[in-house]
């Protein structure tokens, strides 16, 4: 299976600094974590909500396999409203998962199919890809890791 190692450096803050190490989970388990936090029509089986957050952040933890020794990772911290994860921090996270397990485009546009334009929006909002009327987000492209290096297991 594929992995993948970060070097994070102080640039989220002194906690999240150190070494992180990423690998690919199944397709059952990836297909788990989707269906826990997808709501169904009882009716037609149409996907009726799905909490995207949840299934990305349970997706993180799930690929993670090695983080600092002050474990500042957890499936709590990335889900905290208040005082989670950095938004640049996050989307890094996702990022490396995403590609790690292959989670961006056939799934996404599974889920995008049956939802709602409002739902969809924001969605978008919640990755970054529309602006928030609310102001400006807070997305910024220098925010890569100090090293990233791809690895597979013998």
């Amino acid at each position: 299976m594929r992995s993948e190692i970060l070097e994070l450096d102080n640039r989220f803050g002194e906690e999240f600094a150190g070494h992180y190490s990423f690998s690919e989970i199944t397709w059952a388990k990836r297909n788990r974590i989707i269906q826990k936090h997808t709501k169904y029509s009882k009716l037609s089986g149409e996907v009726e909500s799905s909490d995207f957050i949840a299934i990305q952040a349970e997706t993180i933890m799930a690929s993670l396999h090695g983080q600092p020794d002050s474990k500042p990772l957890s499936l709590e911290k990335l889900l905290d409203e208040e005082n989670g994860v950095p938004i640049e921090l996050g989307e890094l996270f996702s990022k490396v998962t995403n590609k790690l397990n292959g989670m961006v485009h056939e799934d996404l546009r599974f889920l995008l199919e049956r939802l709602d334009e409002e739902s969809r929006i924001q969605l978008f909002q919640n990755f970054g890809f529309v602006k928030s009327s609310d102001g400006p987000q807070p997305n910024s492209p220098s925010s890569q890791p100090e090293q990233s290096k791809n690895s597979v297991p013998s």
